[in-house]
């Protein structure tokens, strides 16, 4: 499934000490929300208007927003557009994204090639649309943005993984210059690789946006044990839940929040503790009547969790 098909609703309706400065950084939420408020990503593209009123019924109050199918269409139209809708249904928006242009195949065999910023032949044109959304974020006040780097390089003496910290160095300035974070999504690497990247990129406004099932769809950490090594940098959760690979050609299966093999209390909870004070975002990536019902109960077995975690 393309990113871009998740959360549409569719038409149915403690690395912290070698990184110093930026783990000095304030935790602050990016918007004005509560600590920990439970949000919801969403695909705005067809019918904007639905998907944020679509957010406010559903009981939330800030949302993430995956937005390549503007990529070329940032106009001062759609900006405008935008704002009002935002302030229409007094919502907080924590964060946007893109991932492409070009070819994505969430897979093991092809993913290395088509994810991300590492793969040469698409990096240029993605610099270009993480420019172009940081831009658009900008004019809207969103102080994050965040995409998936790809399959960075285990290796550090390949010859893919300069060329990684380049390119996330220079989107890094980008969104520096516009006052905002930029987050590596976890998935396709492991912690310790990231790890690496935060320290060589050596940008103060380098964070990770921490996607709790990634990291066991792709089989590469558990999420409690993660948070150890990236939990000081974490600025953005996607909550979601899943299982761990079994056919060595395809990522893991994602489920419904609590039928995975997530601890969402324990990786809440260290959070809390490091003083995470942003927003929990909810990726479901099913579609029509059955994501909105996925949602609704996702968001009460987070919320009973954040109840005891922020007690």
């Amino acid at each position: 499934m393309n990113r871009r098909d998740f959360i549409s609703f569719a038409a149915a309706t403690t690395l912290a000490q070698a990184v110093p400065s930026l783990a000095a950084l304030p935790m602050a939420p990016p918007a004005p929300i509560k600590p920990m408020d439970v949000g919801l990503l969403i695909v705005p593209f067809s019918a904007p208007e639905e998907h944020f009123r679509r957010v406010r019924e559903l009981g939330f109050d800030n949302c993430f927003l995956s937005l390549d199918d503007y990529i070329g269409g940032f106009t001062p139209a759609v900006v405008s557009q935008f704002r009002d809708l935002i302030a229409k249904y007094d919502l907080a928006v924590t964060a946007v994204e893109v991932v492409g242009p070009g070819k994505l195949e969430w897979n093991f065999t092809e993913g290395p090639s088509t994810i991300g910023l590492v793969p040469p032949g698409t990096r240029v044109a993605r610099i270009d649309a993480l420019r172009q959304v940081s831009g658009f974020a900008k004019q809207l006040g969103i102080l994050q943005v965040q995409t998936h780097c790809g399959f960075i390089p285990e290796d550090p003496a390949d010859p893919l993984y300069p060329q990684a910290v380049e390119a996330i160095r220079e989107v890094a300035s980008i969104c520096q210059g516009n006052g905002q974070h930029f987050l590596m999504e976890t998935g396709q690497e492991t912690p310790t690789t990231m790890s690496r990247m935060l320290r060589d990129v050596a940008m103060p406004n380098l964070a990770v946006g921490l996607d709790t099932a990634n990291l066991i769809l792709y089989g590469k950490a558990n999420p409690v044990d993660a948070v150890d090594i990236l939990g000081p940098h974490v600025r953005s959760i996607h909550a979601k839940d899943g299982r761990w690979p079994t056919d060595p050609s395809k990522l893991g299966e994602e489920v419904l929040i609590g039928k995975g093999l997530v601890n969402f209390k324990e990786v809440l909870t260290k959070l809390h503790r490091l003083g995470y004070a942003g927003a929990v975002t909810i990726e479901r990536e099913t579609s029509g009547p059955q994501q909105i019902e996925d949602v609704r109960q996702e968001k009460v077995y987070l919320e009973n969790i954040l109840r005891d975690v922020l007690a």
